[in-house]
């Protein structure tokens, strides 16, 4: 089972963080944690309200929150110490994932949904 910190889930169904979550459940597989600070639960998962909520040492944070918002929590990703961190599509930060890579935290920008439906994520 990988563990995958879902960082700015929603649960608004035309969003791709939401798509994600439900596709990670339907597959199997996957213990998916959505973070939000105003939500109570997406398709039936607890949502957290911050990253330090969310499990140590994640397989996976993927992002999909904007560049200034994100930046804002480097230091709650830092301390997650997820070992690989995806920006999705519209939420990419160069700067971010520079010192992320200084840290020891690979990053990647990718669409989550594609990685998933190909078996990479």
């Amino acid at each position: 089972m990988k563990t995958i910190v879902v960082l700015g889930a929603s649960d608004k169904p035309d969003r791709a963080s939401n798509m994600l979550m439900k596709r990670l459940i339907v597959r199997g597989g996957f213990v998916p944690v959505p973070v939000h600070p105003a939500l109570d639960a997406i398709a039936g998962v607890p949502v957290r309200s911050t990253l330090g909520e969310a499990p140590r040492h994640p397989d996976l944070l993927t992002v999909y929150l904007s560049a200034e918002r994100s930046s804002a929590l480097e230091e709650d990703i830092k301390n997650l110490e997820p070992h690989k961190v995806i920006f999705n599509p519209g939420a990419e930060n160069l700067e971010l994932e520079k010192r992320l890579a200084a840290a020891g935290i690979e990053t990647e920008n990718a669409c989550s949904l594609v990685l998933l439906a190909q078996g990479q994520l």
